[in-house]
């Protein structure tokens, strides 16, 4: 089964051209069956280019998945057009009497400030609250997993002397995980930040539970081990030139950057990167909403707050 999307999406046109199922909201409601139901908190400047990249690894699956889109009300984006984000985004206000199986929030380019500076805390971690009895469970990417992992657990972040930039090889630290099935011993993750979360400050706190790490880029993926909340330090979602054009584009600035590491051919620029993490992230999608949600969210979502499925522990 496909995601479903509105037809009108510009990331419809690009993943349909591209031989990906998706489905129009009208032609999905004829059939008999309850999607699972996913929303996307979407605080990178670029919506309409990382809506393509999560949608395109969201539709890898045999299930049907229906999308929403959730903006920011306290942040104006200076990046995607207002008729854009009229169209197809909700705020939360629209939103919070809803439940969802499943949640995404996205980096944002705000790593450098300390959190409370950021203008849209107060609303994110309003969010970050009220997912814990209204989704079933949550993906954390990059400063949303450094953010959540500050407000839920205290966890700090620390500025990075030179930005973590690259595809950096990783390895899991545990075994029979869901979320993990079928990855390879060693595995290719993209990395774009200036902040870094430690490993002592983790497994100091018993409800957390590191899933993959590198020797390089540090700590990956950290799970709460209720199985509902996933916090990923990279970026698996990039595309292939994705990590290309920050370079380019800092460059172009007068920015002091290294050149991305592992990425270009023989660290040239001008070479086509290797596409070497694809495979890896469009598994750990898939076995988030085949393991992680579908396997496990209740069929009917009012159950979120009626059981007490936060604390329920199952990794």
């Amino acid at each position: 089964m496909p995601i479903r999307i509105s037809s009108e999406l510009p990331a419809f046109k690009t993943l349909e051209d591209e031989n990906i199922f998706v489905m129009s909201k009208d032609r999905a409601e004829h059939q008999d069956i309850r999607p699972l139901k996913v929303i996307i908190l979407n605080i990178m400047p670029k919506k309409i280019e990382t809506e393509c990249q999560l949608l395109r690894l969201l539709s890898n699956t045999p299930l049907q998945v229906d999308i929403e889109l959730l903006q920011m009300a306290s942040h104006v984006s200076r990046n995607t057009s207002s008729h854009h984000l009229e169209a197809f985004y909700k705020t939360f206000d629209e939103i919070k009497d809803r439940r969802y199986d499943g949640m995404i929030i996205t980096g944002a380019p705000v790593e450098l400030l300390d959190y409370e500076e950021v203008d849209y805390w107060k609303e994110i971690t309003d969010i970050m609250e009220w997912a814990k009895t209204h989704v079933f469970s949550t993906l954390y990417i990059c400063w949303a997993a450094q953010a959540a992992l500050y407000y839920h657990f205290g966890i700090p972040k620390y500025t990075l002397e030179q930005k973590m930039f690259g595809i950096f090889p990783h390895r899991a630290e545990v075994s029979n995980c869901t979320l993990l099935r079928g990855f390879d011993d060693v595995f290719y993750v993209p990395h774009s930040r200036n902040t870094e979360i430690r490993r002592e400050d983790i497994e100091r706190i018993p409800q957390l539970e590191i899933l993959t790490s590198s020797d390089m880029a540090g700590v990956h993926i950290v799970a709460n081990k209720n199985g509902r909340q996933y916090f990923i330090t990279g970026h698996s979602e990039y595309d292939r030139d994705t990590l290309a054009n920050e370079y380019m584009r800092d460059i172009k600035k007068g920015i002091d950057i290294q050149m991305p590491y592992n990425y270009f051919p023989d660290d040239n620029p001008d070479n086509v990167p290797v596409f070497s993490w694809r495979c890896t992230a469009n598994l750990m999608f898939t076995n988030w909403l085949n393991y992680c949600v579908y396997q496990r969210t209740p069929y009917n979502l009012d159950e979120l707050e009626v059981r007490n499925w936060y604390w329920e522990t199952s990794l």
